[in-house]
């Protein structure tokens, strides 16, 4: 599990064009990294619409949001084509991303325990470390709290 203060664990996975994009490309800029159950579910989808509908302002403070998911980089492209989403989304389907920040946890839905994504995101430094935390996401009013977040931080 990583908290702030960490210096933020390398990936390099497929984006929803096939393509391999590592964290450390980032450096120099703050990340907005996510971490999300499915794509194409009510929170999931409303969260990365909220994301996308704030990607000028995270961009005009130097920051790129990323999503990623345990799916596909196939279900993201589709995922993102559907609803016009503008943030880069990374296929997890190993899960050493999702392993190495302590995302995959136990969940419970209709009285039965399972292993999941757990709605997580990090706010990562330009030094890669991670600035902030938060974990167990409510997607209401999310995105805009990571924002104002970062608007502290830069």
């Amino acid at each position: 599990m990583v908290n702030e203060g960490d210096l933020a664990p390398e990936f390099a996975l497929p984006d929803a064009d096939g393509k391999t994009v590592e964290l450390s490309s980032f450096r120099g800029r703050y990340v907005v990294l996510y971490f999300y159950p499915k794509d194409d579910t009510t929170g999931c989808t409303k969260e990365a619409i909220n994301f996308t509908a704030l990607k000028d302002e995270f961009e005009a403070l130097n920051a790129i949001v990323i999503g990623i998911s345990p799916d596909s980089a196939k279900s993201h492209g589709k995922f993102r084509d559907k609803h016009s989403l503008d943030v880069v989304l990374l296929a997890d389907e190993e899960k050493p991303a999702i392993q190495a920040y302590g995302v995959w946890a136990e969940k419970k839905m209709y009285g039965k325990a399972y292993m999941g994504v757990e709605r997580s995101t990090f706010l990562i430094g330009p030094d890669g470390r991670i600035l902030s935390a938060w974990r167990g996401v409510k997607v209401p009013g999310h995105a805009e709290a990571v924002l104002d977040s970062l608007k502290k931080h830069g």
